[in-house]
C-alpha cells in the first residue's frame, strides 16, 4: 500500500496553502502504480483543495493532509482543531457565502467520515475511487 503524508503550513496564504495541497496530491496520485485515471486523479486534487479550504478558513488556521492509497480507493483525510463537523446547507447561489463544497465532495466520493480526535479537533476523510 502506498502512503504519503504533508504538512499543510498555517504560514502560506489560505491560496497557496491550498495550492500546496494540490501540488502535493497530484505528485502523490502521478506516482501511484499502477496509475489512476485522469478523472481520479482530478476528484482527489479537487475534494483535497475543498477540505484544506475549509479546515483553514473554519478549523483554526492549520491543517494536516494524510493521503493513502488502497487498491480499490484513495483516502483522503484532513486534520483540524475544530470540533464543527461539515455541513449540508443550501447554496449561495450569489457566491457570497459558498455551501457548493460538502455537496460536491459528498457526490465525488464513495464515502466520508467526520471523525472527532482524542487531543482535540475533527478528522474529516473522504474515499474515492482509484
Amino acid at each position: 500500500m502506498d502512503t504519503m503524508s504533508a504538512e499543510v503550513d498555517a504560514v502560506h496564504t489560505e491560496a497557496s496553502t491550498a495550492a500546496d495541497a494540490r501540488g502535493t496530491t497530484r505528485t502523490f496520485v502521478g506516482n501511484l502504480e499502477p496509475s489512476v485515471t485522469p478523472e481520479a486523479a482530478d476528484a482527489a486534487v479537487l475534494v483535497v483543495s475543498e477540505l484544506v479550504t475549509n479546515a483553514l478558513r473554519h478549523g483554526g488556521g492549520t491543517c494536516t493532509l494524510g493521503l493513502t492509497a488502497h487498491p480499490d480507493g484513495i483516502e483522503v483525510a484532513v486534520h483540524d482543531r475544530s470540533p464543527r463537523a461539515p455541513r449540508m446547507r443550501t447554496p449561495d447561489l450569489t457566491g457570497r457565502t459558498g455551501g457548493f463544497g460538502w455537496p460536491m465532495i459528498k457526490s465525488l466520493s464513495r464515502a466520508t467520515a467526520v471523525s472527532p480526535r482524542a487531543g482535540g479537533g475533527k478528522t474529516v476523510s473522504a474515499l474515492l475511487a482509484r
